[in-house]
């Protein structure tokens, strides 16, 4: 018995999904994410009679007690929240509805949940065992994750990085990020040699004539390897690292690069910057996961700064040295070292 192929969102959710592509360039996994939640949302008001266009504001607060009589987590029922609370404001922006159903729909409490991080220590067993593995997977996990905590870079930033990027041994990495916005990213010493290496290997793994125009290619519809397949593979490096795989994710090396920044004196303009965030604010919740003395010195050094302009991030030479009796880091020189980076690693 064949299955009956899943139906299309009403007329309202596809023009909406096309303005967020068109007006606010979304990204195709953002797309994906809103159509899944648009296409929820309408078949539960299929299932009461109503549509978008005719749904009332006790028939959204049903949905969402659905939502958590279902199990789903406050932070689950206020990304969906906001969906509706978009695709609704469009609905009368655009003159297909004479109100707003969701303008009174209250939000879930939310805690705030700190980032998860890996210490130093424990990014270095990761980087060590892609090195142990050896060959072209481990060359090119290995790059992976030296360009991931060492730049920052969102899973799918980092997966798409286009070949062209490499060229020249570049100091800085250029990033299209979210709403095709383009940020700049120094590059550390350990990223660059790993990228150098890499390249080698790359131009060996490609079959005779085979060309691609991404840094990690695939033989996948794609074209690029997947970020589920990395996070695959960053759970089994976590295994042989003897890390706890459910601790290990690509955006746990993020947080990682952001703690480990700030811990080493960067300031939060240059952080914020280089992890593309669009506020500040975002980024000032590394700080809670700091010991308390550190915070306070990072929170003073930023509202000095906002009394002058602020810096950019720079990729000139790290002003820090080891002084541990690791020969791996000496501060967040791994971590793309910023003019600000000053904070010496104790020893």
């Amino acid at each position: 018995m064949k299955k009956k192929p899943a139906s299309a969102l009403s007329r309202e959710a596809e023009a909406f999904i096309e303005m967020l592509s068109a007006e606010r360039g979304a990204s195709t996994n953002t797309e994906a994410a809103y159509r899944a939640d648009l296409k929820n949302l309408e078949t539960f008001l299929v299932r009461r009679k109503q549509k978008p266009v005719t749904a009332d504001t006790a028939a959204l607060r049903a949905y969402l007690k659905s939502l958590d009589y279902l199990g789903m987590t406050p932070r689950t029922v206020a990304r969906r929240l906001s969906v509706i609370r978009q695709f609704f404001r469009f609905l009368l922006a655009e003159r297909l509805r004479e109100d707003d159903p969701a303008s009174t729909l209250d939000s879930p409490r939310l805690g705030r949940p700190l980032p998860k991080v890996l210490s130093r220590v424990e990014v270095d067993r990761l980087i060590e065992a892609a090195q142990a593995k050896g060959a072209e997977d481990g060359g090119r996990m290995e790059t992976l994750l030296e360009i991931l905590y060492g730049t920052g870079l969102r899973v799918s930033e980092l997966v798409t990085l286009p070949l062209a990027a490499a060229d020249r041994d570049p100091t800085m990495l250029v990033v299209r990020g979210k709403g095709d916005k383009d940020r700049q990213v120094p590059l550390s010493d350990p990223a660059r040699v790993a990228i150098a290496k890499w390249l080698h290997m790359r131009a060996a793994a490609l079959a005779e004539g085979e060309t691609s125009r991404f840094l990690f290619p695939s033989r996948g519809r794609t074209g690029h390897l997947t970020r589920q397949r990395f996070a695959q593979l960053l759970k089994e490096s976590a295994l042989v690292a003897g890390i706890d795989p459910a601790r290990v994710s690509p955006h746990v090396l993020r947080h990682a690069f952001a703690s480990h920044l700030l811990e080493a004196g960067a300031d939060l303009r240059s952080v914020q910057l280089m992890l593309g965030h669009a506020d500040i604010a975002t980024t000032q919740i590394y700080t809670h996961i700091m010991p308390e003395k550190l915070r306070s010195l990072v929170e003073d050094s930023q509202s000095r700064s906002r009394s002058s302009k602020a810096r950019s991030p720079s990729s000139g030479t790290c002003r820090t040295r080891a002084t541990s009796t690791s020969p791996r880091r000496s501060c967040a020189c791994r971590t793309g070292c910023t003019s600000s980076c000053v904070r010496p690693t104790p020893s």
